[in-house]
């Protein structure tokens, strides 16, 4: 059943004070969310829930806030759903009106309403925090139509998937896959799978490499044993057959994959993890999704904005997905862009469209100051991919499946844009505050 609107007017608590009364009204997270159109959220995402059947859903706010707070924060769901606990603010934020002592819902709850989402929904979010700041003065609708773009890897929450430690956990899967099914195994081979791996793992980078390969072959040997017994057992079994048959074709993939072929499997429980290689000197391969983000050119007052952001499964070229990427900022912002600047990775993009300007850095014969000026600015877009690989959750996405990637990028964006909000304000009240301290003084900039 869709969620139960907040009551407009609570009732009065003779017992309690009001979160209203105790806390300061000046506060960042106050200010953000009293420009927050909750009311347009909550017709958005109320929708997803079906009408008139189950219990009602958990409040729009509450889910939205505690989401926002994890991206903001940088924190996990246990550590988010328990700082809620502790902060007032957080409270007052998640549309509380009293101090609450325990959470209204359960740490699964935000898994629950994850899968809900999808891109668009997630995009009307993006969407609002640019309102938000182009409201605030933080970023003007001029500084929308120049764009930078530029790509990056989501790595997952994975271990570097060596062949010793791939084997180790396709046996151990297939283990646990057979006990809950009730297959009898003529022998797990789990003892011997994790001396092997243990041996193989210490003897692989030093003088032992032949004795590491031995090691190899053993664990590969038994785990193709492993499959052939379970496949014998629940030959005939129509219902076993099909609960073990991805179990199953993960192993044998494992068991037969080599060094060089192009198509791995790099995690047992992630199929959707590639190995990317990004032409970094510290990492030469990274394992993850491929993931495009567009921000403003300029920096703005409030900071340089993420206007767009879009999970690439399967690794595609950079340049093929420069048309998706300024279409999805066209409609988060509501105008196109008019220049796009990108690295070298997006040569030969073929993207001709009318009004609509793409360069390249280090291309010479550019004669406008402007341009260059502005394409100077391209690598602004670094450091803000690394301050949501830092300090949000770009970085290990813990979110299971392609599904997962979509909502974890588009999270990110929206929680980088939120932590240059609650700075702009912060830097707006010190403004105001000095202006009426010391009226005689010239400022530099005045607040919006």
């Amino acid at each position: 059943m869709r969620p139960r609107k907040p009551d407009p007017t609570p009732q009065s608590d003779m017992f309690r004070e009001s979160l209203e009364a105790i806390l300061d009204p000046r506060h960042e997270l106050l200010r953000l969310a009293a420009r927050i159109d909750w009311d347009r959220l909550d017709a958005l995402y109320g929708a997803t829930f079906v009408e008139q059947v189950g219990r009602p859903g958990l409040p729009t706010r509450l889910m939205v806030g505690l989401h926002l707070l994890k991206h903001i924060k940088g924190l996990s769901d246990e550590a988010v759903c328990a700082a809620w606990v502790e902060n007032p603010y957080h409270q007052a934020f998640c549309g509380e009106t009293h101090f609450q002592h325990r959470l209204p819902a359960d740490r699964s709850s935000m898994t629950n309403w994850r899968k809900r989402m999808d891109a668009d929904k997630l995009e009307a979010l993006l969407a609002e925090t640019i309102s938000i700041a182009m409201a605030s003065g933080a970023v003007s609708e001029r500084q929308l139509e120049r764009v930078t773009v530029d790509t990056t890897v989501q790595t997952k929450a994975v271990a570097h998937p060596t062949d010793s430690h791939l084997m180790l956990r396709a046996i151990e899967w297939l283990n646990r896959a057979a006990r809950a099914n009730g297959v009898r195994l003529r022998q797990s081979y789990l003892r011997v799978a994790r001396r092997a791996r243990k041996e193989a793992a210490r003897l692989m980078h030093g003088r032992g490499h032949k004795q590491a390969k031995a090691h190899l072959r053993f664990m590969r040997t038994r785990l193709g044993r492993l499959i052939r017994d379970i496949e014998r057992r629940i030959d005939g079994d129509p219902t076993r057959m099909e609960a073990l048959a991805t179990v199953l074709e993960r192993a044998r993939i494992i068991h037969g994959q080599k060094p060089g072929d192009t198509q791995k499997l790099y995690a047992f429980h992630a199929p959707e993890v590639e190995c990317i290689g990004k032409g970094k000197a510290r990492t030469r391969y990274e394992f993850g999704a491929k993931a495009s983000f567009a921000t403003t050119n300029e920096r703005c007052k409030g900071g340089q904005f993420v206007l767009g952001a879009l999970s690439l499964p399967g690794n595609p070229y950079d340049g093929h997905t420069l048309g998706a990427q300024l279409d999805q900022v066209a409609r988060i912002t509501g105008q196109n862009p008019a220049r796009a600047y990108v690295d070298r990775g997006y040569r030969g993009h073929g993207l001709n469209r009318d009004g609509l300007e793409v360069h390249v850095s280090h291309t010479r014969g550019i004669t406008s100051p402007t341009i260059r000026r502005e394409l100077r600015r391209r690598n602004g877009i670094e450091p803000v991919i690394g301050h949501m690989k830092q300090d949000g959750h770009l970085e290990r996405n813990p979110l299971k499946g392609i599904e997962g990637d979509v909502i974890n990028v588009m999270l990110c964006a929206i929680g980088h844009n939120l932590r240059l909000l609650l700075a702009w304000f912060r830097k707006l009240l010190w403004l105001i505050l000095a202006l009426i301290l010391f009226p005689n003084s010239t400022a530099r900039s005045r607040p919006a």
